[in-house]
């Protein structure tokens, strides 16, 4: 597997350890701040509605950009903040502002992602390689769904989310150093 796809899926599979670690304790954490299954339900309706939206948006906007394979980090970049952001989550409001930014993120970034991902495959074996791009999301959310809850439970929703925004970062950083320092082509 060339170097650059081994970095996007590294990169990749960092985003979706650092998501998957909230998981199903989404529903969790939005009771403990007062929400209920309205709220739940609500703010979930508005990071899938938000990325939706914005997903041909910026989609169309990078399209033709020198930018778009570095737009990648600029989505990995404000998923880590958004990331960090549920450390000041206390109403359901600030809940629905972190689920829309977060899907703002994913819309800037996944679609060019996928681009870049597109021309680091070998077309013998494409299908082959989508096949890895989805299936190692699906394993690495089941692997931080799993620890996510061990965290919640024995330790706190703090120290979750400082473990989320610190990989979502780690994720961003080795983005940036694909698209950024070894300049895609």
């Amino acid at each position: 597997m060339p170097r650059g796809t081994r970095l996007l899926l590294i990169a990749s599979s960092l985003w979706y350890f650092s998501e998957g670690l909230l998981g199903p304790l989404f529903a969790v954490f939005t009771e403990r701040i007062g929400g209920d299954l309205l709220d739940i339900t609500g703010a979930w309706a508005a990071y899938l509605v938000a990325s939706g939206v914005a997903y041909p948006l910026f989609g169309r906007l990078v399209d033709h950009s020198r930018w778009k394979f570095r737009i990648i980090v600029v989505g990995y970049a404000l998923n880590t903040i958004f990331t960090f952001a549920y450390l000041l989550v206390s109403s359901t409001e600030q809940l629905f502002i972190v689920q829309v930014g977060l899907g703002i993120a994913e819309a800037i970034s996944t679609p060019s992602w996928d681009a870049y991902y597109a021309t680091h495959i070998e077309r013998t074996d494409d299908t082959f390689a989508w096949g890895i791009a989805s299936g190692h999301t699906q394993i690495i959310s089941g692997l931080a769904i799993a620890v996510g809850g061990l965290i919640a439970q024995y330790v706190s929703f703090d120290a979750l989310f400082l473990l989320m925004g610190t990989i979502s970062l780690l994720a961003t950083l080795v983005q940036a150093r694909l698209t950024w320092v070894e300049r895609p082509g």
